[in-house]
């Protein structure tokens, strides 16, 4: 379908003319009529596949149809600065939403409507924490008719006052199943609530776990269910493969791989910040120019360095899951996983960051002995085999494959127990489970109780009836049973004793 033939105003046109855009994607042709006709909506396609278009292009044009008529001046006023909102009445209402589960995929959505709407009269703005709110506050206070936020700082700003979600008209969610995962739910909630109950509300995501299925049936009214591709389908155009490493090697084949592979931009996601960092500098070490980005990293530095990633020459980036969703970086050619995720969704997501808009790219994986039940769990969700790459020279495996999940809970690493009450410990004898901080085989003392000099004499001898064979200890200055330090021989005067009084060597003799 070409966005000609689609009944999108006129300024839109001339902003897709622009960005020459012709062709519409599968998910954008089903996905804006559904929405431009008022309906709710619940899309699920691959990534890199022009989500955000479908639903930001007839969001605006919907809110452009009923955008009110601009207030005249009723007054002049010379030699005086008078408010904007005086002579316009109050500020615009938030009648557009849209959610993001990270301040990156935010501020990329905020472009693209700048892109797409800016020959317009609509007005919008991005909010999301790490920064500072006043900049925010004040684009809300003169009005804005589409806002942008993530669930933290929108939820923040409600309850400051700053944020009226009374007058919405459209909901939309992007990237629904990864808020949940990062734990916005209860925020969520919060947010539908504040919202009315005429509204219309549009979902989309790239994989559409049963948990959005059912936030569907309670926050959407009778929704079209578009889906253009298998759930978490990776695109055909990926080539994927798999190495099999030890994980202590996992960073020296990286290094190497790095150097021996033609590539432009790349992309390598890790599971922790702090394998992040260490393997940037692990990377600077072997002479390759790289970064990293993750939640710790303060937002005027995260987006620093996406912009060194974007520029001609870009470093390797070293990443989180912070990174695998939404953004939409050109020519991506190679991502590298270095640790496989823990839940195989977001494998999909992290190789959707190439092959993007049509090109082609290539998804290495790096795979340990312990790694092979997440590799299992990932074909089975794509449903393809992932081609092993030959094994290295000097990178030859030996740790034992495991296949079975970790235990969880139970022991805690002690290991599983045998059969039979643990050795040193009469449970049973001393009248049920002994405490915590207690030997085996007694019975805890309670505090500020005596024990009898017998059992102490027994402690001492291996608890045998024996008579001890010490003698009891000479008291001290304050009558305790301990024997007086001694020094040079001699017993140590205690507190209160007293002492000779040395005489100068001059007054001798």
């Amino acid at each position: 379908m070409k966005f000609t033939d689609v009944a999108l105003a006129e300024p839109f046109q001339r902003a897709l003319k622009k960005l020459k855009y012709e062709t519409a994607s599968p998910i954008q042709a089903e996905a804006i009529p559904v929405i431009m006709d008022g309906k709710d909506l619940i899309g699920c396609a691959q990534t890199g596949t022009g989500k955000t278009a479908a639903f930001a292009l007839p969001m605006l044009n919907r809110l452009l149809e009923t955008l009110p008529p601009r207030e005249q001046p009723t007054e002049r006023v010379r030699g005086k600065r008078v408010p904007h909102n005086k002579f316009h009445g109050p500020p615009r209402p938030i009648r557009g939403l849209i959610l993001a589960p990270t301040r990156e995929l935010a501020a990329q959505i905020g472009e693209s409507l700048k892109k797409y709407g800016g020959a317009t009269a609509l007005k919008h703005t991005v909010v999301f924490g790490g920064v500072s709110q006043n900049p925010q506050v004040r684009d809300l206070r003169w009005g804005v008719d589409t806002l942008v936020a993530t669930p933290g700082r929108l939820l923040d700003l409600m309850n400051q006052g700053h944020i009226n979600l009374s007058q919405l008209e459209i909901l939309c969610f992007d990237e629904a199943d990864q808020m949940l995962d990062m734990g916005f739910l209860p925020a969520l909630k919060k947010i539908v609530a504040a919202c009315p109950d005429q509204r219309q509300t549009v979902m989309f995501s790239a994989t559409m776990p049963p948990e959005i299925r059912e936030l569907a049936e309670k926050w959407l009214t009778n929704p079209v269910s578009v889906q253009v591709a298998p759930v978490a389908a990776p695109a055909d155009r990926i080539s994927q493969s798999v190495h099999f490493v030890d994980k202590r090697r996992k960073a020296a084949l990286l290094s190497r791989y790095l150097q021996d592979t033609p590539r432009s931009r790349t992309l390598v996601f890790v599971r922790t910040k702090h394998d992040c960092d260490k393997i940037v500098q692990l990377l600077e070490k072997d002479g390759l120019r790289a970064a990293a980005i993750h939640s710790n990293k303060s937002q005027s530095v995260r987006s620093r360095t996406l912009a060194q990633f974007k520029s001609n020459r870009p470093p390797v980036l070293v990443a989180t899951d912070i990174a695998a969703r939404g953004l939409d970086v050109n020519d991506v050619s190679h991502v590298v996983n270095f640790d496989l995720p823990e839940t195989p969704e977001t494998y999909v997501h992290r190789i959707g960051r190439t092959a993007r808009a049509g090109a082609e790219g290539v998804a290495v994986s790096f795979c340990a002995g312990g790694e092979r039940r997440l590799l299992k769990q990932i074909e089975r969700l794509t449903r393809i085999s992932i081609p092993i790459e030959p094994t290295i020279e000097g990178f030859e495996t030996s740790e034992p494959i495991v296949y079975d999940e970790p235990r969880r809970g139970g022991s805690r690493g002690r290991g599983p127990r045998s059969g039979g009450p643990r050795s040193g410990s009469d449970s049973q004898a001393n009248g049920g489970p002994r405490k915590f901080g207690s030997k085996p085989g007694k019975k805890p003392r309670r505090f500020g109780s005596k024990a009898s000099s017998n059992s102490q004499s027994r402690d001492h001898q291996g608890g045998d009836d024996r008579p001890s064979d010490k003698k009891p200890a000479a008291a001290g200055p304050f009558g305790n049973k301990k024997k007086p330090k001694r020094i040079g021989g001699k017993p140590a005067t205690g507190f209160g004793q007293k002492q000779k009084r040395r005489r100068p060597a001059s007054a001798k003799g």
